[in-house]
């Protein structure tokens, strides 16, 4: 498995996005998405994304977490290689909504009930995970430099930022920031700028809904399932590898809830795509 850098750790160059394996109206039994977790250690993933606010109810914060907590446990390899980022600072609501909450005290509680779920001392990585516009951005990013110098996160990451937000972050963080989490995929690559800017930083970029997001993977057409086609491969893989190609700082983590879905991403970060393919995706 190639790897790539967040911070001072070394992580497979390609992550799991376990959101899927705890959205109601689509997420599956808890053996199955255990055995989505195992295999994507398995097949060498070592970046495991998560959420407090990833839960199929509102009264439940923590059931990713704790589901990946779970599989971690019953792991027979080195869990000490895997780097798990959670996220702060969305919540849900009654009725299946989301709202933000960017307070310096709302993150602090939410580290230490990740901390809870999570069965660990300090946590690997830890994201904002979408600003609050109630909030100066200043006061919530203050609120993860006091968690890392309290030792409770290793690493520092902010989610749903623009360059602006990305280089303010970086100016109070310094290099306790270490990555950044936004959406793009080939049907939503407005991130290009940022990209830029984690790479300028020396951030990671982690992509969320890398394949287009639940439900909309199997929406790739055209030259991606034209090259997947001659490749042997799927589109999906080829997706992915497009991605990778796109800076070195970009570590997609392509959601899943099936074993042969991680599989076949975890494939992508061996797939290396032409001038020419690369040309022809844009």
């Amino acid at each position: 498995m190639q790897t790539r850098t967040i911070g001072n750790r070394r992580v497979s160059a390609i992550g799991l996005g376990a959101m899927p394996m705890s959205v109601a109206g689509h997420m599956p039994d808890e053996d199955q998405s255990v055995r989505t977790l195992l295999a994507a250690l398995d097949a060498g993933l070592t970046l495991i994304d998560t959420a407090d606010a990833y839960t199929p109810s509102h009264d439940d914060p923590g059931h990713n977490e704790r589901l990946v907590a779970r599989a971690l446990s019953l792991w027979s390899g080195d869990t000490g290689d895997v780097l798990v980022a959670t996220k702060g600072g969305h919540v849900r609501t009654p009725g299946g909504g989301w709202d933000v909450d960017g307070r310096p005290e709302h993150l602090k509680r939410a580290c230490d009930r990740s901390l809870k779920a999570l069965g660990v001392e300090s946590i690997g990585l830890y994201q904002h995970h979408r600003p609050d516009p109630k909030v100066p951005y200043e006061d919530t990013i203050g609120a993860l430099k006091d968690l890392h110098d309290a030792g409770k996160i290793e690493l520092a990451g902010i989610s749903n930022a623009n360059p602006e937000q990305i280089r303010l972050a970086h100016a109070i963080l310094g290099d306790r920031l270490a990555s950044v989490q936004n959406q793009y995929s080939p049907r939503f690559r407005s991130s290009e700028p940022e990209i830029d800017v984690c790479a300028e930083l020396g951030l990671a970029f982690l992509p969320w809904s890398p394949l287009g997001g639940i439900g909309r993977t199997g929406e790739l057409r055209d030259a991606f399932a034209e090259i997947g086609e001659a490749r042997g491969v799927s589109p999906q893989r080829v997706c992915l590898a497009w991605e990778l190609a796109r800076s070195p700082v970009v570590i997609p983590i392509p959601g899943a809830s099936r074993p042969e879905s991680i599989r076949d991403s975890a494939a992508a970060a061996t797939l290396e795509l032409t001038e020419e393919e690369l040309a022809r995706l844009g």
